[in-house]
């Protein structure tokens, strides 16, 4: 049975004598390739860098390139575009594996929308040494722990509901999402907030799951599952809109046991000033009962629209429904 090499996503990236990018995702497969040369040219500043086009790829180039230069410099081969092979590459990459050269990193980058160059594929992934960086898109559980990582990468602290107003906005695209936590990141100072969010990109997020979750703390649900409807219309994903009730939910519970008020008590909770003041005038909606009932809902709901259940709209909508009607006191 044939090795098999490990699989990694684009932030783990190491050097190593092959490199496969897999997937659909281009900006992750970007991502990838500027770490991986970002990590050479750390290790000698003198990097060689060469791109090749495997679509339009002509005899003997590769040899060419990846051959040791005179003065023994690392090299960097870049090849794109392999799902589109010329029978050329395949058959001089396949000879490279055999041999690659000392120095050289040779990057291939495959999206998988073919099986073209299937059998260099499985040559890559039976090759000792070897990497594959896996570049699929992200599915709806992956934009939140996406986004808090990018924040992460920043050095900037968010809080959950930052996080899932960002996802909320920007959702339909990772890179949009990247560039947008990027831009709020360098421009804004302190820990980055909700309210942040919503005031920095006011002109983008427009139908939130945060003015959803508003609807039904204020007990209205015609106007909340219109709300919803909306978002949803506009390609809103169900995953950040309950992440948003989960979000306001945990801080209704964590103030419905601490009593006075203030910085102090704020601190306390790990909240604002302003969440705490907010989260002390929407707990005038709920009993005990009632908000025990509305947090085993949005649990039932996230567990719903990670995939245990077949319609995640659906399911938000139940949710809709289940918290407005128990929000009365």
């Amino acid at each position: 049975m044939a090795a098999s090499i490990p699989k990694i996503s684009w932030e783990q990236v190491s050097p190593a004598p092959v490199v496969l990018v897999f997937g659909k995702e281009s900006f992750l497969a970007d991502r990838a390739l500027q770490r991986l040369r970002s990590l050479l040219v750390l290790e000698d500043p003198e990097l060689e860098v060469s791109d090749l086009d495997a679509g339009q790829y002509t005899d003997g180039a590769l040899e060419l390139i990846a051959s040791p230069s005179l003065f023994d410099e690392p090299r960097l081969v870049r090849v794109e575009n392999a799902v589109k092979a010329t029978d050329a590459f395949i058959a001089d990459a396949l000879r490279y594996l055999q041999q690659p050269v000392d120095g050289t990193t040779l990057v291939i980058r495959h999206d998988g929308s073919t099986v073209r160059g299937k059998k260099l594929l499985d040559a890559i992934r039976a090759m000792p040494g070897a990497i594959e960086v896996i570049c699929q898109p992200l599915g709806r559980g992956d934009m939140l722990p996406f986004a808090r990582n990018e924040l992460r990468l920043l050095e900037r602290e968010a809080t959950q509901g930052a996080v899932a107003a960002l996802v909320d906005a920007f959702h339909s695209d990772v890179a949009e999402l990247a560039n947008a936590i990027r831009q709020v990141a360098l421009d804004t100072e302190g820990p980055v907030t909700e309210q942040v969010v919503r005031t920095y990109y006011a002109g983008r997020v427009e139908t939130t799951a945060f003015a959803v979750v508003d609807e039904v703390i204020a007990r209205d649900t015609a106007k909340a599952l219109v709300t919803l409807r909306q978002a949803i219309a506009t390609g809103a994903d169900p995953v950040p809109i309950v992440a948003a009730f989960a979000m306001r939910f945990r801080q209704l519970a964590k103030v419905s046991g601490v009593s006075g008020g203030g910085p102090q008590a704020a601190r306390q909770l790990g909240m604002q000033d302003w969440q705490l003041t907010n989260a002390r005038r929407d707990l005038q909606h709920f009993s005990d009962a009632s908000l025990c009932d509305a947090i085993e809902a949005i649990a039932h709901a996230d567990h719903a629209v990670k995939g245990a259940e077949r319609d995640a709209h659906y399911a938000v909508e139940r949710l809709v429904r289940q918290v407005a009607s128990r929000s009365a006191a």
